[in-house]
């Protein structure tokens, strides 16, 4: 998962003053150093690390720092603000045309992802801005780039244009944009040519396009995992084109961080969004402040109540939980459930929003062929078993049955019968909690109940996930 390397490490960094009642130099010194590191083997941009340390280290040897309460606390904030500074304080939007034809033109080296970004980017903004998109196909040097846009056209249902390779980049955005007018286009994602490294004849036909289409947004798709070389290549776009924005793909793979840490600093030029898989679906708004919180391991509970508002209807979870609380949860509820649960995204990434879950999760199996599993197990019980409960959970021989059928233990069935179970019990208790002893102010007041229970497995110091 994105920045777990330089999560890790920070974290550690800051243990090294957190919880202590009072901090000396040689404590804020000794952090700096642990900091410094961090950064530099993320690949961060050496000077934006020396600006970062100078920064925290002269706000964090302050009077008030050094003879506060828990000064420990404040230099973490101190961390925090400083990471979200460099990654540009805010989350800045795209510019979107309110009355005619937005257009987009997507630029970036081969193999950044720039073709499927542009996809995503179709689908975001069908469905939050309402748009009517048209994807061009201006790769004329790579067929294979022009049959992988029409295949997410036809995947996500979204018109493409595309002209073949017999004709120049500029003849076809002429004709694209007459197209979208005719077809009611009032969005046009514009996917252009990369190649393996920056040339000459690459830029010229760019900026040719560039001054024909004048577009609201040039967006440069960069791969997060080159690290530094990302910020070079993003310098170089820059200096020709004038980048309004940059997307940051494979933030989802073991990314070291130097992209997104040094960019906006380095080049100015603001993160927009980043791609956090590769599912058509997998794009969201780069937040700074959010991303700072992850790093530190605070995690991001806005990003996590996006993601339930986003995909989970209101109506169904309060249906679920108003069964939970009177004792009729079942297993197709269970399913129900599972379900809500995938459409926000991996099961790991989940737990890492919730604050204190990711350094709590970090030995746990939260593979997600762990709820395919228990799919199967439900799948292969009666109509009868899943809407009664006690059924499964009276019968031994029923249990074997389901297990066979399912190609799982029978031990895997009595943790899915037993997770059941505990679920209700926690819900119960929520039900006949005084309202007056619960705290308003908690935003994860519905996330808490019952830590997730470890169980060790074969091998020395792993761990599995307990359902």
């Amino acid at each position: 998962m994105a920045f777990d390397n330089l999560s890790n490490r920070m974290q550690m960094a800051l243990r090294k003053v957190t919880g202590k009642g009072r901090l000396t130099e040689k404590d804020i010194e000794e952090m700096m150093r642990e900091v410094r590191l961090s950064l530099l083997e993320a690949d961060v941009n050496f000077k934006v690390v020396k600006s970062f340390t100078k920064e925290v280290k002269e706000q964090a040897m302050g009077e008030k720092i050094l003879k506060g309460l828990n000064p420990g606390q404040q230099v973490v904030k101190i961390v925090n603000d400083e990471l979200t500074k460099i990654m540009g304080e805010k989350a800045e939007g795209l510019k979107l045309n309110p009355i005619g034809i937005t257009k987009i033109m997507m630029v970036g080296l081969q193999g950044a992802g720039k073709t499927t970004t542009a996809g995503k980017l179709a689908h975001f903004l069908r469905k939050n801005n309402n748009l009517k998109p048209l994807l061009v196909a201006l790769d004329v040097y790579r067929p294979a780039a022009i049959d992988q846009l029409k295949t997410i056209g036809s995947q996500l249902s979204v018109d493409v244009f595309e002209m073949g390779t017999g004709e120049k980049p500029i003849n076809i955005m002429k004709n694209a944009m007459v197209y979208a007018v005719e077809n009611g286009n009032n969005l046009v994602i514009v996917d252009t040519a990369g190649r393996l490294h920056i040339d000459g004849n690459m830029m010229n036909e760019l900026v040719e396009v560039r001054d024909f289409l004048k577009p609201e947004e040039i967006l440069l798709t960069l791969d997060s995992m080159t690290g530094q070389d990302a910020v070079n290549v993003a310098s170089s776009f820059n200096e020709t084109l004038s980048v309004t924005g940059s997307i940051l793909t494979k933030l989802d793979g073991d990314t070291r961080g130097g992209a997104a840490l040094s960019l906006r600093q380095v080049t100015n030029i603001p993160i927009k969004f980043m791609g956090m898989g590769e599912k058509l679906d997998q794009l969201e708004v780069f937040h700074p402040e959010r991303m700072a919180s992850r790093i530190l391991g605070m995690g991001d509970v806005m990003t996590l109540v996006d993601k339930v508002t986003e995909n989970i209807d209101e109506d169904d979870m309060m249906g679920m939980m108003e069964k939970m609380m009177s004792g009729k949860f079942n297993y197709n509820d269970f399913l129900k459930q599972l379900k809500m649960i995938k459409k926000m995204g991996s099961l790991g990434g989940i737990m890492k929003l919730v604050p204190g879950m990711g350094k709590a999760m970090k030995n746990v199996n939260t593979d997600d062929k762990q709820l395919v599993y228990i799919e199967a197990i439900i799948g292969s019980m009666t109509k009868a078993e899943r809407k009664n409960t006690k059924l499964i959970s009276q019968s031994s021989s029923r249990r074997r049955r389901v297990a066979s059928g399912s190609g799982r233990s029978v031990s895997e069935v009595n943790k899915l019968i037993q997770s059941l179970e505990q679920q209700g019990q926690m819900m119960k208790r929520m039900g006949s909690m005084d309202p007056s002893k619960i705290n308003p102010n908690n935003p994860l007041a519905s996330l808490q109940g019952q830590p997730m229970k470890q169980k060790k497995g074969k091998g020395k110091g792993k761990k599995r996930f307990r359902y």
